[in-house]
């Protein structure tokens, strides 16, 4: 076996190693992440609308797709009585609509309209 046969199973395994690393991509990060516990406003497009949850006592999640930050869990509580904020006409709401989203942030890249009077889901007009 010659010295340059040698080195090629590892340089073969080295470039494919290579390849894949510059191949993976690593999804981008909202440049400004929201507090926890932060009023929240956000403007965007009505991704989908899940209200499943509210069968179980749980909250309906509307993901709304923001430029520049990408999808953002808008939750809606199943229980609107116990909610500062007027009930979110869930009805009204499409996919591809443009919204607005006033609601307390959840830490982990969402928000909840429920703890105060301003907060809202509403259609723009």
């Amino acid at each position: 076996m010659t010295r340059i046969a040698r080195f090629i199973p590892a340089s073969l395994a080295l470039a494919v190693a290579v390849a894949a690393a510059s191949c993976a991509s690593v999804p981008d990060a909202p440049d400004d992440p929201i507090p926890a516990d932060s009023p929240t406003r956000i403007e965007g497009t009505v991704a989908s609308i899940d209200t499943q949850p509210w069968a179980y006592d749980g909250n309906a999640v509307v993901q709304v797709d923001v430029a520049g930050r990408g999808p953002v869990r808008v939750e809606l509580p199943a229980r609107w009585n116990l909610c500062k904020a007027e009930p979110v006409d869930v009805q009204a709401l499409t996919v591809g609509m443009r919204v607005q989203a006033v609601g307390e942030a959840t830490g982990e890249g969402g928000l909840v309209v429920c703890g105060d009077a301003s907060h809202r889901l509403a259609p723009m007009q």
